[in-house]
């Protein structure tokens, strides 16, 4: 969830259009298993947010998800000179740090798919700071498609659940989205020609130093439940480290447009998952505001470079 979707499809190449027939069978079961782990990762943050707190658990989730992709940084080590760190550094509090905490936030206030439907207008964002801060162009139907994920937006934050209003966890979950937005920008222009899971491991690495002195002043002072320690573990291994290393591989052979596809699907499993396990249902709202934003996000994806 994440900042994973955003990095990776600036950072790879477009891959083959012509895939294999391997590929036929194999890339739909994994984008299904890659949204159905990064929709989990929003019902494991609604889990553990509570008794970690929001620096807490994204302290964990970094430095596990920054464990799993250590040996791609490793193997990419040399390209890494000091300047550079300065860099991803600055990256890394944009595209990783900040928007992790506005989502553990967000889970401690809200349903789980509440985040989930918020996280998809990052790709939204990455179309209009593209447009308003590096002047590139955008079609009308784009434009249309900026509009109703606004829109979405807007009617999600007018939800409620149980009598209370949701807005403060949809602002920070759209908030966090508008960061993803930058990010990707900035990875786009700055970091060209490296290795997207290196990128990733040192903007995790980065970005959990970052959090750490707010994570140990902030740590519970009461044990905290196995369930939730279960939770984060998976929210960093499964939901960030593993699930990079896998859409990464998707990339490799299908091309990053046709990858980010998995964007559609994370909101449905987000929701099905905070249904199953925590009984949370599906409102009007919620329902009505994921139809205007995945809409939204199908208006402004990209098919390859004839389509702007």
């Amino acid at each position: 969830m994440s900042s994973a979707r955003v990095e990776s499809v600036q950072l790879a190449g477009s891959g083959s259009d012509a895939p294999s027939t391997a590929s036929a069978w194999l890339t739909p079961l994994e984008l299904m298993l890659l949204a159905a782990i990064w929709g989990a990762s929003f019902l494991f943050m609604r889990v553990a947010a509570h008794d970690f707190g929001a620096f807490g658990i994204v302290e964990v989730r970094l430095f596990l998800g920054a464990l799993v992709l250590l040996p791609l940084l490793w193997r990419a080590r040399a390209q890494f000179n000091l300047r550079l760190w300065v860099r991803l550094a600055g990256i890394a509090a944009i595209n990783s740090a900040i928007p992790f905490v506005l989502f553990a936030w967000a889970a401690q206030r809200a349903p789980a798919g509440i985040g989930a439907i918020a996280n998809a207008t990052a790709v939204m964002f990455t179309a209009l700071v593209a447009l308003v801060f590096y002047g590139e162009p955008i079609s009308t139907r784009r434009t249309i498609g900026l509009i109703a994920g606004f829109v979405g937006v807007t009617v999600l934050a007018s939800g409620k659940t149980g009598g209370v209003s949701v807005w403060p966890a949809a602002l920070a979950g759209t908030g966090a989205s508008l960061l993803y937005g930058f990010g990707a920008n900035l990875i786009r222009r700055q970091l060209v020609g490296l290795p997207p899971g290196a990128v990733a491991a040192a903007t995790l690495l980065c970005s959990a130093l970052f959090i750490s002195p707010l994570a140990f002043a902030t740590w519970p002072s009461m044990p905290i439940p196995p369930l939730s320690w279960l939770c984060a573990v998976l929210l960093g291994v499964m939901c960030t480290g593993i699930a990079f290393a896998v859409y990464y591989r998707l990339i490799s052979r299908i091309g990053a447009p046709r990858a980010s596809t998995v964007t559609y699907l994370v909101p449905l499993f987000g929701v099905l998952w905070a249904w199953l396990a925590l009984g949370e249902p599906l409102t009007v709202t919620m329902a009505v505001a994921g139809a205007l934003i995945l809409g939204g996000v199908a208006l402004n994806q990209q098919w390859g470079t004839s389509r702007s």
